[in-house]
């Protein structure tokens, strides 16, 4: 069966700032004090945390993997953020998920995080995951349970563009 992308990844500038309309999944992230760093806001990479903790527990919430047992894992190959906004302890925030291109062995995310209920994302960017086989590391092609699940998460490129 040939898998061809069923979205080409978006051609947009990741300076927009996209808004929660063209996001098709979220999840809840209570900030954690020690999220702050010295500026009183809460630093760069801990988005990066926010990101992958979203989009595995799709994937886990699913039945799609087992972190413990499945012998098919997804492993992070690229990632990237813009950032519009500051937030802080204690601010709640939401992680939106679009799925921008399903190829052969690999998922690109397009993700957003949002202040909780506000239209307008705080970050913006990008989470590649490629699907392996656990023991060699090696791609995989992606099942098709595991596609089935995806597929209502693949966004029209012109919405994610903002």
């Amino acid at each position: 069966m040939n898998h061809r992308p069923t979205t080409p990844a978006p051609a947009t500038d990741r300076r927009t700032r996209p808004a929660r309309a063209a996001y098709r999944h979220f999840h809840p992230i209570e900030t954690r004090w020690h999220d702050n760093d010295a500026y009183g806001h809460v630093n760069n990479v801990v988005y990066y945390g926010y990101v992958d903790t979203a989009v595995n527990r799709f994937l886990i919430e699913n039945g799609l993997i087992d972190i413990a047992t499945s012998p098919h894992i997804f492993l992070v190959a690229e990632t990237g953020l813009t950032y519009f906004a500051s937030t802080a302890y204690p601010d709640t925030l939401e992680v939106g998920l679009a799925v921008s291109r399903l190829g052969r062995s690999s998922v690109t995310y397009d993700v957003a995080v949002f202040r909780a209920g506000a239209d307008e994302a705080v970050a913006r960017g990008h989470f590649v995951h490629v699907y392996v086989e656990r023991d060699s590391q090696r791609p995989v092609e992606i099942s098709d349970k595991i596609r089935t699940a995806l597929q209502p998460l693949v966004a029209e490129t012109e919405n994610i563009a903002g």
